[in-house]
């Protein structure tokens, strides 16, 4: 039963921080970040966020720093989707998943020719 639980308040973290950032987020640095992923612990103190970018003309670094200054008002606004006693920390972390699949692809592309 737990597990669901968690499994669950990770679709909730997911879905509702990507809408945050698409609609209520207002920096310009945050308007291509892409939520892949997100991993709850059990205890729902952390919640850690797997991101990745569209092409920006903005750096990681910037978009993360971004990102960093807006955890407490993104966590504010989870809040009240969560119906749990506390809302989650929140974490962020790049996920390359897609740069890796896209190097794979052109490694077969090239394999093929």
């Amino acid at each position: 039963m737990a597990k669901i639980r968690v499994e669950r308040v990770e679709q909730i973290v997911k879905k509702e921080v990507s809408l945050i950032l698409q609609n209520e987020v207002k920096d310009p640095r945050l308007s291509n970040v892409i939520i892949t992923d997100a991993k709850v612990t059990s205890d729902f103190s952390f919640a850690t966020l797997f991101v990745t970018f569209m092409q920006s003309e903005h750096t990681n670094e910037e978009i993360f720093d971004s990102l960093e200054r807006a955890k407490g008002f993104i966590r504010s606004k989870l809040s009240s989707f969560l119906k749990i006693k506390k809302v989650p920390q929140l974490i962020f972390k790049y996920d390359d998943s897609l740069e890796v699949g896209n190097r794979i692809d052109e490694v077969l592309k090239d394999l093929s020719n």
